[in-house]
């Protein structure tokens, strides 16, 4: 079957082919402990439950408008409003199907057939491949353990070209934990390419970091943000992105031909996540900072190398040379022989390589085991 050449340069989630393959190992009996997937293990908050299902009860399960229900956009502006002290015109916010949704309408607008996007890496898997997509070239720019993987902002600055549509950023960082400084985020922002913000992760961060969002600092910035990783919200598929106001527009149109409307049901529980909420993200916080203290320890007695904590998100990036320099080879090896997954680092890119992420957003229980399955294995 003929298919688009663009398709062949999409690459395989590997995080999704652990988890594959895990799954057809649990069908054979094995009880395998799920490191490799970034998935709350905490329920979402109740009332996003309940209006959910107050929605569908109602009959709410109709098309809503492309942009999203107007209650919604005016509840994620207050939202934002609150986290980063910057007021956001709701006309300027676009409910999503997922933050993956938003991701792809963002890059089909900014992206021209050869144009480059710059990704800062080790980066999440899915930016290169929605760039691909499109027709775009990904350029990556590394960062290092070292520097905490702060963003190589010289570095960004020397792979800007004439056809850069777009410089990517994720703060909290999938898969490092990286928070980037406000430095770091408005010197980007003063490079006049538009910035991609990916803060998904933001409010899950620890030993006081701050996010410093992209918006307020001038230039074109498009916020990708959802409710999947701060509300444990995964299944409901439901985000946003805040663009410039000359955006909205293109972007609305999009939706209409691509997606219509998110689901009209979960966006009541995106309105009720975000009013009583707050108590579910500050117990996912404390219990997520000292799990990572926890996994910390133990990847670092085996061995591991992690040179600093990370400062948000739910992973642990660890360095696993001293084992194995092909991450994917080890990734399968340890999932064959301890039963733990984990994600190889090269699925992040080759600055990964030679690394492995680790999700602490797993029990306690099953961190000690992990921990204890690989010393057995790796000794």
């Amino acid at each position: 079957m003929r298919r688009a050449s663009r398709i062949d340069a999409v690459e395989p989630f590997l995080a999704m082919e652990v988890l594959e393959r895990a799954l057809e190992l649990e069908a054979g009996g094995a009880r395998v402990v799920h490191l490799e997937i970034g998935e709350p293990d905490f329920a979402p908050p109740r009332g996003a439950v309940a209006a959910c299902v107050r929605a569908l009860e109602a009959g709410e399960t109709r098309y809503t408008d492309s942009r999203g229900l107007r209650e919604l956009r005016v509840a994620i502006s207050e939202d934002h409003e609150r986290r980063h002290g910057v007021a956001v015109d709701p006309d300027r916010i676009l409910v999503t199907n997922g933050t993956s949704a938003a991701m792809l309408l963002v890059f089909s607008l900014l992206v021209e057939p050869g144009d480059e996007v710059i990704i800062p890496t080790p980066h999440y898997p899915c930016y290169p491949n929605f760039v691909r997509v499109c027709g775009g070239i990904p350029v990556f720019v590394p960062s290092v353990a070292e520097e905490g993987f702060r963003i190589d902002v010289p570095g960004v600055r020397r792979a800007l070209g004439t056809r850069t549509a777009a410089i990517v950023i994720g703060s909290p960082s999938n898969p490092t934990g990286a928070v980037q400084d406000a430095a770091t985020v408005g010197a980007l922002a003063d490079l006049g390419v538009p910035l991609v913000s990916d803060e998904i992760y933001d409010g899950l961060v620890y030993d006081g970091a701050v996010v410093s969002s992209a918006l307020g600092l001038g230039g074109d910035v498009f916020v990708l943000d959802g409710f999947s990783k701060r509300y444990a919200m995964t299944g409901f598929r439901l985000g946003y992105v805040i663009a410039p106001a000359p955006a909205a527009r293109p972007l609305q149109v999009l939706q209409q031909n691509l997606f219509i409307s998110a689901n009209r049901f979960v966006q009541h529980a995106g309105i009720a996540a975000l009013r009583t909420g707050a108590a579910t993200v500050a117990a996912m916080r404390e219990a997520y900072a000292k799990r990572r203290e926890r996994l910390v320890e133990g990847l670092r007695r085996l061995g591991f190398g992690v040179p600093r904590l990370p400062q948000g998100a739910f992973y642990a990036f660890a360095d696993a040379r001293a084992f194995d320099v092909d991450s994917r080879r080890l990734a399968f090896d340890l999932l064959e022989r301890a039963h733990v997954a984990v994600t190889p680092g090269i699925d992040f890119g080759a600055a990964g390589e030679g690394h492995l992420r680790f999700c602490y957003a797993a029990a306690e229980a099953d961190l000690d085991a992990a921990i204890e399955r690989l010393a057995r294995v790796l000794a």
